[in-house]
């Protein structure tokens, strides 16, 4: 009779030295995950929203909007690091002055997850859902085949807005509004 000892798992830290190597992807609880680039369309519709959002928030340093898909370490031992399309980290919790080299283990307080060609809804909402678990204050999932962004509230539950409305980052930034149907256009 064989045995076969456990697979070693990965830390954030070794998941560092993968990317700097070229792999692209997520560590979840020590397994690592890789995902393939998603596409020109999703990658347009991060931009546009990370750049509405960052129009917003830096003139008023309200803190930070990270876009490529920048690490959040949201479990230890083992580790897990997820990879949001956007995020807000705002300067109460993350000072303007102050820099991270790695992995951030601040947990923002907004994420947008647009959808990939191979997400299903229900790994969206899963993945909406986590991030909430983990202490997000609001998600954005965005589908744009649809032409719709759903907004997950940790509090307020889902709200669905459609290309002819405003999407609203309710209490997380006061303030904050932008067009949907613009975030779709080529």
């Amino acid at each position: 009779m064989t045995t076969q000892s456990p697979a070693k798992l990965v830390t954030a830290d070794d998941l560092l030295q993968l990317s700097a190597d070229g792999f692209h992807g997520e560590l979840i609880r020590g397994v690592l995950c890789e995902s393939m680039p998603p596409g020109v369309d999703h990658a347009q519709i991060a931009a546009e929203l990370s750049r509405t959002m960052g129009n917003f928030v830096k003139p008023r340093q309200l803190g930070r909007v990270l876009v490529g898909d920048p690490g959040i370490k949201i479990g230890r031992d083992p580790d897990t690091v997820r990879a949001p399309d956007v995020a807000f980290i705002s300067a109460s919790q993350l000072p303007l002055d102050q820099r991270i080299p790695g992995y951030s283990e601040l947990i923002p307080e907004l994420v947008v997850e647009v959808k990939s060609p191979n997400d299903s809804r229900d790994k969206l909402n899963d993945k909406a859902e986590m991030w909430l678990r983990h202490g997000v204050r609001l998600v954005w999932v965005v589908f744009p085949e649809q032409r719709v962004v759903e907004a997950h509230h940790a509090e307020q539950g889902v709200a669905s807005y459609r290309a002819d409305d405003d999407l609203d980052a309710m209490d997380v930034l006061p303030g904050f509004g932008c067009p949907v149907g613009p975030l779709f256009e080529a």
